[in-house]
């Protein structure tokens, strides 16, 4: 049934979806004369907000770039290999790959996002090299994954209102996670995902002749040999105990991170992927002719960030953000508010595709609005944590990583995404509002 209802899903985005820099260069004009008409914002103060925040995510641009290029080259290293081959062998037709991609995704997001659209742009690779499947479905599987993860350990909002002196603690206080992320209604809708993401891939299998297969040639295109080492530049580059000691240092620093109490941020993610690279490679060598490889999947993030950058500048300089948040909630009431604060945040999150950057904005309008009605500030947080991981599923933005990795267009998985939008909506609207 539902590969019958996401046929024309996919044959639509195929030729409606452009690519993500010109999807992104759309959603610019689409803020900005949004701002114009309805803010009353003039052209010129929206140029300025727009060039002005241009590069306000530079940061935040190399850590994403980095967690596509760490990611690929610990991947790429013999032992992982092996241990994804292994992992894979589990699944011994087209449907049992969908099925384990599936489960790995959501369980690898719900550690750590950036973990997670690694892992599963890998493992989807390695399912690839054994099984005949379609493999857009396989790499949208892989994505799919990543609906979770503001619900999981490393949700930024539920993160950032558990931690002291967040910039809300005057309005609701230190929020543990014990009230967001291990709250019952929000393990409910984690566990309803877990079951329906995975099924819902299985269903929307093409049939044999609508299949689209990848060359498996290309999966391993541009895999190096080193030659032997013969100058001394050479064998330094070829160096074991040089790597060694550098990924001993690094092993050092993150069993001293953890056991102080350290979390798992973008940045230790970043750290221990690259850690782990340097051990497990043996030799810079191989290590950089793994990362010539990974870096040529990162040109879309490179150019695209800043300009979501200043796209989130007219969206809350402008006051636009925060006028959506605040017609939506307006129709609520105590039992409908998380609906509406999901829904909210659903739309804003295509203009600001930034968990942290969206709470700041609509926090303002969301907690107010909770206190007077009298709902719990933690499940109104959480609905926008959902909202925002919510419209993922059709925003190019964070697939650029797994789409680059994977050697696809954004166009290629998005069908496949939109059923998900469908459903997952419906799984956590009734989450939020019933339980």
């Amino acid at each position: 049934m539902l590969n019958v209802l996401s046929r024309p899903l996919v044959r639509l985005m195929d030729r409606y979806l452009p690519d993500p820099f010109v999807f992104v260069l759309v959603l610019t004009l689409v803020a900005a004369l949004a701002a114009m008409l309805t803010q009353g914002t003039t052209p010129l103060a929206v140029v300025t907000m727009w060039g002005d925040g241009f590069w306000s995510l530079l940061q935040f641009s190399m850590q994403m770039l980095l967690v596509l290029v760490t990611g690929y080259m610990m991947a790429s290293t013999p032992l992982v290999r092996r241990g994804l081959a292994t992992l894979a062998g589990f699944a011994d037709s087209a449907g049992g790959a969908i099925l384990l991609v599936s489960v790995v995704s959501l369980a690898a997001s719900w550690i750590n996002w950036g973990f997670g659209l690694v892992v599963g742009a890998l493992f989807a690779k390695e399912l690839a090299r054994k099984i005949e499947v379609d493999y857009r479905l396989l790499v949208a599987s892989a994505y799919s994954g990543f609906i979770v993860w503001h619900g999981g350990l490393a949700g930024s909002i539920p993160l950032s209102i558990a931690t002291e002196g967040h910039p809300f603690a005057d309005q609701i206080g230190v929020v543990p996670t014990s009230e967001t992320i291990f709250a019952f209604y929000n393990l409910a809708i984690v566990v309803a995902l877990f079951i329906a993401v995975p099924l819902i891939n299985r269903a929307m299998m093409p049939r044999d002749e609508d299949r689209v297969l990848v060359d498996r040639a290309l999966l391993d295109q541009g895999e190096t040999d080193i030659p032997p080492a013969r100058t001394p530049a050479e064998r330094a580059e070829q160096s074991r105990i040089l790597a060694g000691l550098i990924g001993a240092g690094g092993a050092a620093w993150l069993i001293q991170h953890f056991a102080t109490g350290g979390g798992l941020t973008l940045d230790v993610i970043n750290f221990l992927f690259l850690t782990l690279a340097i051990i497990l490679h043996g030799t810079p060598a191989n290590l950089l002719a793994s990362l010539s490889q990974a870096v040529r999947g990162g040109a879309g993030i490179v150019i695209q960030f800043p300009f979501y950058a200043g796209i989130m500048a007219i969206m809350v300089q402008s006051g636009l953000a925060a006028a959506i948040s605040e017609g939506l909630v307006g129709f609520a009431s105590t039992t409908t508010l998380p609906l509406w604060s999901f829904l909210s945040a659903g739309i804003v999150n295509f203009f600001v595709p930034s968990g942290g950057g969206q709470w700041a904005v609509q926090a303002p309008v969301i907690l107010p609005a909770a206190e007077a009605l009298g709902l719990d500030p933690a499940r109104a947080a959480m609905a926008v944590a959902w909202g925002d991981a919510w419209t993922n599923m059709v925003q190019p933005f964070w697939a650029l990583p797994i789409l680059g990795i994977a050697g696809l267009r954004a166009k290629d998985i998005m069908g496949f995404c939109t059923m998900h939008l469908i459903l997952s909506g419906l799984i956590i609207g009734a989450g939020l509002t019933l339980l």
